[in-house]
């Protein structure tokens, strides 16, 4: 039974949440701001935190950058902030994935059985030691999961690196948000396109915006196939 950490100052939110995971199978631990957050963290070693933006004590971008400096544990943030700057601010403290109040339930949990599908093949891809990718100064080692470019190192997300992996596996060769989206999150509907346009984004600042092209009406290729 996977345990999440719920992190919402709402009562009634967080209980009904909390009431539908807990019908899902799920290990429910509650948390109503900040600091409570974090101690729940430390005690419960959760799998996977459903976090709020808006908190009290510190907010949940705060909370994101505590939790992953102890460990790396996946995150999906909760925001009534359908603002992409406050988005991309979330993903880059360690966030796996958004979803913008109001949500629908069916989504939550889809998103957050997608996220913990995606650490069990990160576990086995370490474990069957999967071979490194190299590719125009970039180095993309599958089984450490780690990532350096003209041979500095780059922190990516773990859904960031999946990401790049899923691109880099095939250079050149034109992947579209749907197909994406399956590969990588488990689920493709129209209202993931936003959550995987920012992860592109992110990941380009950090790579470097020309090893990931736009192909309009169609979706991504790592690089141009040369």
């Amino acid at each position: 039974m996977s345990r999440i950490l719920l992190v919402e100052d709402d009562p009634t939110i967080n209980q009904t949440v909390a009431d539908r995971l807990r019908a899902e199978g799920f290990d429910v631990v509650q948390a109503y701001d900040g600091p409570g957050a974090v101690a729940a963290h430390l005690e419960h070693r959760p799998d996977l935190v459903v976090l709020d933006v808006m908190l009290p004590g510190f907010d949940g971008l705060e909370v994101c950058r505590r939790i992953q400096a102890e460990r790396p544990v996946p995150v999906l943030m909760l925001t009534a902030r359908d603002d992409e700057t406050d988005l991309l601010v979330g993903l880059g403290v360690g966030a796996d994935d958004y979803v913008t109040k109001p949500f629908r339930m069916r989504e939550v949990v889809a998103r957050i059985q997608a996220l913990l599908r995606r650490v069990e093949r990160a576990r086995q891809m370490a474990a069957q030691g999967e071979p490194a990718i190299a590719i125009n100064g970039l180095r993309l080692d599958r089984a450490a999961r780690r990532v350096t470019v003209d041979g500095g190192q780059v922190h990516l997300t773990p859904l960031e690196f999946d990401l790049l992996v899923a691109l880099a596996e095939e250079p050149g060769t034109v992947r579209s948000r749907e197909d994406l989206m399956r590969e990588v999150w488990g689920w493709a509907e129209a209202s993931g396109t936003r959550t995987l346009d920012s992860h592109i984004k992110s990941l380009r600042a950090k790579i470097g915006a020309h090893r990931v092209r736009t192909v309009h009406g169609v979706g991504y290729a790592f690089g141009d196939g040369s």
